[in-house]
């Protein structure tokens, strides 16, 4: 019966994206229900990406800046975007991303594209024409590699990233192992990119971008599998979700947020939970140096693969073999017993030491790094310490997006982050 259900999905899909009148970007999303057992069917193909192409512009002052100057330092043009970082992680790792944009023909766009057209993977989704201003960021960073002060241009992404154009490749969203959108699109982008992925039951991952941004979940909620929001955007989504129902609590955190792991997940878990509540499958908090939590009502999840038979995709491949054999996923016996509204399962994956250059892109190389290993058949947790080894690889490099990685010292990583993972909570809510 599952397997006529499949079929009968795969030609009720056929068939829109042969009728014309099909899809409409404007309608009402209908409710998809995501099960644990739904989230292992996928075959491996194409994971999409879809959001921001950015020129970022680093400025490193060698002294604190004056007004009213300029200050000697370097500046350092760089490729940027949080999907295009997540897609170029996933390439240089081994993975097939198609990814999903829109640049300008201008000199910055021009950049970008050839970049990516060097790398020998499609760009047919990637939009380019003469009205579009490509997206650019201008940062100045301080001694630590944090942002201090900042610029960004996003318009070309919210109002050239269009519903429409998304809607052109459904044929890949409804193939896809899993999809993951950023914040950066504009709400019909974001509608029907979800639409698309739950029309045929695809996982969805949304990358928060920003505090501000991340306010945009609240329509697309229940649509959503995975979400991956620092702390300030966990509180941000949380309060979007249930206006005040969280008053008082972020600024609490934000006094005691430096505290040990099992303290920060009772002042997060309210917001986690109040995500899980409205019908995200699993959040992943990430906490900075510390690493990240990874949350669900359902532990089966994180223990089985969301992909039951991946094609091989090359280095990720490697990292599976190198990976998978010491990271059983028989450590976490009882997460598969979990499921149910009142339950929470909260796992800490520590972070690891590392020579910090820069933190820009350390985030979008810990998505790009799981979803690469996703579709390779590891399973959530699996895959986060792989993404957590990626994130610190990328600390210590000049780019958003390190220009290689050491599969071996990843999996070295990995495995020592993995052996660390505990159990935070477990319990009713």
């Amino acid at each position: 019966m599952a397997g006529e259900s499949r079929v009968q999905r795969r030609i009720q899909s056929l068939y829109r994206h042969l009728s014309p009148q099909a899809f409409h970007a404007g309608s009402l999303l209908q409710p998809t229900v995501l099960r644990a057992e739904q989230l292992s069917l996928r075959d491996g193909r194409e994971a999409v990406i879809i959001g921001g192409m950015v020129l970022d512009i680093h400025a490193l002052p060698f002294s604190p800046p004056a007004s009213g100057t300029t200050t000697p330092g370097k500046v350092h043009y760089v490729l940027g975007g949080v999907a295009r970082n997540i897609a170029d992680c996933m390439l240089k790792l081994g993975g097939k991303p198609f990814f999903i944009s829109a640049v300008g023909l201008d000199m910055a766009g021009n950049h970008l594209l050839e970049h990516w057209r060097t790398t020998g993977h499609p760009i047919e989704g990637i939009l380019q024409t003469q009205d579009i201003t490509t997206a650019v960021v201008c940062c100045v960073l301080d001694p630590d590699g944090e942002v201090a002060a900042g610029v960004a241009s996003f318009e070309s992404i919210e109002k050239f990233l269009t519903a429409e154009w998304i809607q052109q490749f459904r044929c890949k969203i409804s193939s896809a192992p899993v999809v993951m959108v950023d914040a950066n699109l504009n709400d019909r982008a974001l509608e029907a990119s979800c639409r698309l992925a739950a029309e045929d039951d695809i996982p969805l991952w949304f990358e928060p971008v920003s505090v501000a941004k991340s306010k945009k979940i609240a329509p697309f909620v229940k649509y959503i599998t995975y979400v991956s929001p620092n702390e300030d955007e966990l509180f941000a989504m949380a309060d979007a979700l249930s206006p005040g129902k969280l008053y008082g609590l972020s600024e609490r955190h934000k006094s005691e947020k430096n505290c040990p792991p099992e303290s920060l997940i009772n002042m997060l878990k309210p917001a986690i939970i109040l995500l899980l509540g409205k019908g995200v499958k699993v959040v992943v908090v990430t906490i900075g140096a510390q690493g990240v939590f990874l949350c669900s009502k359902e532990g089966s999840i994180l223990t089985r693969a969301v992909v039951e038979k991946p094609q091989s995709l090359g280095k990720s491949s490697e990292l599976h073999r190198l990976i998978s054999s010491d990271c059983p996923t028989y450590k976490f016996p009882d997460a598969r017993q979990i499921e149910g509204t009142s339950h929470l399962f909260a796992l800490h994956l520590p972070g690891l030491p590392a020579s910090v250059k820069k933190l820009t892109g350390a985030g979008d190389c810990l998505v790009g790094a799981t979803l690469a290993l996703i579709c390779e058949g590891l399973n959530i947790i699996e895959a986060i310490s792989v993404g957590i080894a990626a994130a610190k690889a990328t600390v210590e490099a000049d780019s958003n997006v390190p220009s290689t990685f050491d599969l071996i010292g990843v999996a070295d990583d990995a495995r020592s982050v993995y052996s660390a993972v505990k159990v935070v909570y477990n319990g009713p809510v």
